[in-house]
């Protein structure tokens, strides 16, 4: 285990190992005398700060980057005036990169200020061939560049960076390869993301994913049991399993495994108290994976459905491999057999050849679900795949839809999460409330957010909180001992 290793005493003159993850282990050994030497020379901590673009697999990635930045020696912040500064990107949609673009204009003007920062670029974007070659071109200031596929190499390209003068890209097309037991460092103490795959196999006609993520690579389920173990002993009540499709977890292991078995797996470790996993594929969901949840005490009552559209046409063009009576179907099948699970669920306005009747079609599936939450996208034409080729639909006409869903989505939801009204539900307690200091804020099984007094003793606890007033999309309520 990495938290057992002395990195002090890792001797650094001599060849570095082959064997990962004991190779990266050296690096950051070597790391830590760079930046103690350079700390040493400015007399102060040298800072490192990362921000985020994206989903909850970038989320996790950043964990594991900053976990390596505190190992070798820096101070961790949030201020973008640091010594270091990540940029973990996202391409699923084009305002993505134009927003790290953006960002990239700010980092340079501080980095004129400050002569020993070093700038460095990883995640999705960086797997495309088009950014790179505008990073390389435009912003020559970038000291670092790597993808998704080597992310585990963060502690070596670290060492590379200190040691040249020049931008370092270390961008990689494909890797069968996973390495774990890095450092890393939870932004939650009581909860945690777990990768259990990476990839993707289904190639969506908009999705850029499978081709910056690469082909599907599991786990080992001893692995994330013996990982998820470590992370309850450290005092984690809740994890969520991770994959851009968790129901086809196991298929290209030697020893097959379903998702909803490793499910079962996981719901016999002792002390954990939560699990929750995203993202699911609708074509994928196993009546298996149903009597699990079913039957389960630890499994939050939420499943994240992506439905995309509820046309039957537009879904084909999309390449999701169902229709929409099949998906009701499924829903209908879930419902009956978990009454009390909320469905969230993920929809795009203005796939190409998408025409009003087809809006309509997804308004109609909106309206028969009862979706607790839709994350509702306009559709970003990502050059590389196939639906960037076909015809787009004019700007107008994809507002008018987008604004027809919106409506319905927000009136269908505030209704389904209102029927918690009066009821008492148990919350994990994740921080105090961002606007109101005299507040804890709290997330229920089905993934609502509820608000109530408290303070930050209760982080981390699991607690009953009476429903009292639903806004919309959240509750205020009371914790149960307190309630008149």
């Amino acid at each position: 285990m990495f938290n057992k290793i002395d990195f002090d005493h890792i001797d650094t003159t001599q060849a570095p190992p082959e064997a990962e993850p004991d190779r990266q282990y050296y690096f950051m050994a070597k790391c830590r005398k760079y930046v103690k030497a350079k700390s040493e020379r400015l007399g102060r901590p040298l800072f490192s700060a990362v921000r985020t673009f994206g989903c909850q697999m970038n989320a996790r990635d950043s964990e594991k980057l900053t976990g390596i930045l505190k190992e070798v020696g820096y101070e961790i912040t949030e201020n973008e005036d640091a010594d270091f500064v990540i940029y973990n990107t996202c391409t699923v949609r084009d305002n993505a990169n134009q927003r790290v673009y953006g960002r990239l204009g700010h980092l340079n003007s501080l980095k004129k200020k400050n002569k020993h920062m070093k700038i460095a670029l990883c995640g999705c974007m960086m797997q495309e061939p088009s950014a790179i070659e505008k990073i390389r071109r435009s912003y020559r200031f970038v000291d670092l560049i790597f993808g998704t596929h080597n992310i585990y190499k963060f502690a070596e390209l670290l060492a590379t960076m200190f040691e040249s003068d020049r931008m370092v890209a270390d961008i990689w097309q494909e890797t069968d390869q996973i390495v774990e037991n890095l450092p890393s460092q939870r932004k939650y103490p009581f909860k945690s993301g777990i990768n259990i795959m990476f990839g993707c196999n289904n190639f969506c006609s908009y999705c850029i994913v499978p081709y910056v993520r690469g082909r599907e690579r599991s786990r080992k389920p001893e692995e994330i049991i013996h990982e998820i173990k470590r992370l309850v002993s450290e005092g984690v009540v809740e994890v969520m399993l991770l994959g851009q499709n968790v129901n086809s977890y196991g298929k290209n292991l030697e020893n097959s495994i379903t998702f909803a078995q490793l499910l079962y797996q996981v719901e016999q470790i002792e002390g954990l108290k939560r699990i929750r996993f995203m993202t699911s594929h609708p074509k994928d969901l196993s009546d298996e994976l149903i009597q699990v949840m079913k039957e389960s005490k630890k499994i939050c009552r939420h499943l994240h459905l992506p439905l995309q559209s509820g046309s039957t046409r537009i879904l084909k063009a999309m390449n999701r491999r169902y229709t929409k009576e099949q998906y009701l179907a499924l829903v209908e099948k879930i419902r009956k057999e978990i009454p009390d699970l909320a469905i969230t669920t993920d929809i795009i306005v203005g796939f190409p050849g998408e025409e009003p009747c087809d809006v309509d079609e997804t308004i109609d599936v909106v309206r028969k679900v009862q979706y607790e939450n839709a994350f509702t996208f306009v559709y970003s034409k990502r050059t590389g795949t196939p639906a960037a080729a076909m015809e787009q639909v004019p700007e107008g006409v994809v507002k008018e839809g987008f604004d027809r869903l919106l409506k319905v989505v927000q009136e269908t939801a505030r209704d389904r999460v209102s029927l918690l009204s009066g009821k008492t539900m148990e919350a994990l307690v994740e921080e105090v409330n961002e606007q109101d200091a005299s507040l804890v804020t709290g997330r229920l099984s089905n993934n609502t957010m509820v608000h109530f007094k408290g303070n930050a003793s209760l982080i981390g606890q699991i607690v009953p909180v009476y429903l009292k007033e639903c806004h919309g999309f959240y509750y205020l309520g009371e914790k149960k001992d307190e309630k008149r």
